[in-house]
């Protein structure tokens, strides 16, 4: 699965990335410091099944902190988009384009207003964060627009002539996308379209099925950045009133940064996305002292930073995702010894054959039946799974 980290120019998106990944990305207060997309490791939150056993898991991947996985997710960070975009503005056409294999968008907004629509600085309050969230809607939906109507009319020709059911041909025009022959089908449905007469439909109703095709394939959170500068609350309001629709989460990147490398320097005990840190470290200077206690008068007001909980949003909520843990027996360990060495995450709806062949092709091929180790009942290769399940599955040898 792969994250995109949208957003104009200086919005806070590096910043976002760094603090999620603890990765070197460029961070400057100029727009274009990002070119080329980043790309990391960011990590989703799970509350791990160990404690269930009485015993301490041994990840081989991502980590487990107090009781709580943190299973790995690709993030993506694209440069930022301007007003524009779609005509190539900005090198607008190589970013939307490095986005084709995002699953799910985070769009990253200056909520204080402190940047405009170029991602220059301003004073807070004096850029209205309501168009930054509109302009890149429009941007994204322009770029579809201008994909789908490539060769549009020798597309829809070709359809006639061949006596192909549009969904299914629009399914495979746009697969790129992500959009599906069965998602084609009920879009085409939802506006109305004449589906027998495709190379009539006008550009409005072009427009509108690239509208639903993009909410549909790039599923966006807005992440509501630098809430701690002064008007971000009071905007952020605002955006919730204007935008009852959209899932906006507040958040302030520069504070979750902070607290991860403090965390990392073993300054103190941090869990991403509580609402407290435990100082460890009693020998701090002034400006230490002061900058934790900024944080944790950030986390008594806003109870997190916000970026882990966008992040698991994004997963497990718009993606609709679960947690599995599969093991090779049942003492829980794979062949190393490690406990719980592993998560996978699955779409909804996912058998206990889809983990098998998510783990390795010979293990789905080679299935036997699975057996479900919380339960220790045995169930089949259609049995669908359930979020933290830990799963065994036999195969032939």
């Amino acid at each position: 699965m792969l994250i995109g980290l949208v957003g104009k120019p200086s919005s806070g998106k590096s910043t976002f990335f760094r603090a999620a990944t603890l990765a070197e990305a460029e961070i400057a207060n100029y727009p274009f410091t990002t070119i080329k997309p980043n790309h990391g490791v960011a990590y989703v939150k799970v509350d791990c099944v160990d404690k269930e056993f009485k015993k301490q898991c041994n990840p081989r991947f991502g980590y487990c902190l107090q009781g709580w996985r943190f299973v790995p997710v690709d993030l993506m960070d694209v440069a930022g988009l301007v007003p524009g975009a779609h005509k190539g503005l900005g090198k607008g056409n190589q970013f939307l384009d490095d986005l084709r294999q995002a699953d799910v968008l985070i769009h990253v907004v200056d909520v204080s207003g402190s940047t405009n629509d170029q991602g220059e600085p301003v004073e807070p309050g004096t850029h209205d964060p309501a168009q930054d969230i509109l302009f890149l809607e429009e941007e994204l939906d322009l770029w579809y627009l201008g994909i789908l109507k490539k060769g549009w009319e020798r597309f829809a020709r070709q359809v006639l002539q061949e006596n192909q059911e549009i969904d299914k041909a629009l399914g495979k025009q746009l697969s790129a996308l992500k959009v599906t022959e069965e998602m084609a089908k009920e879009v085409i449905q939802k506006l109305n379209l004449n589906k027998d007469k495709p190379n009539q439909w006008t550009d409005q109703q072009l427009k509108s099925l690239a509208t639903e095709f993009r909410k549909r394939t790039k599923p966006t959170i807005i992440a509501c950045n630098k809430i701690d500068i002064k008007t971000g609350q009071e905007n952020f309001e605002k955006i919730q009133k204007q935008f009852p629709d959209r899932l906006t989460i507040p958040c302030s990147a520069e504070v979750e940064l902070a607290l991860r490398e403090a965390a990392k320097n073993k300054l103190i005990e941090y869990i991403p996305g509580e609402e407290h840190f435990k100082i460890t470290n009693q020998n701090l200077d002034e400006d230490k002292k002061k900058g934790l206690d900024f944080m944790k008068k950030f986390l008594e007001k806003f109870k997190t930073p916000g970026i882990q909980e966008v992040l698991d949003k994004a997963v497990f909520d718009f993606l609709k995702y679960f947690a599995v843990f599969p093991v090779e027996n049942s003492k829980l360990t794979d062949k190393s010894g490690n406990l719980l060495p592993d998560v996978h995450l699955l779409p909804q709806e996912s058998t206990a054959l889809d983990l098998a062949f998510q783990i390795h092709t010979d293990i789905g091929e080679g299935f036997i039946r699975a057996i479900d180790v919380k339960t220790k009942r045995t169930i089949g290769k259609e049995h669908k799974l359930k979020h933290r399940d830990v799963v065994e599955i036999i195969t032939r040898k």
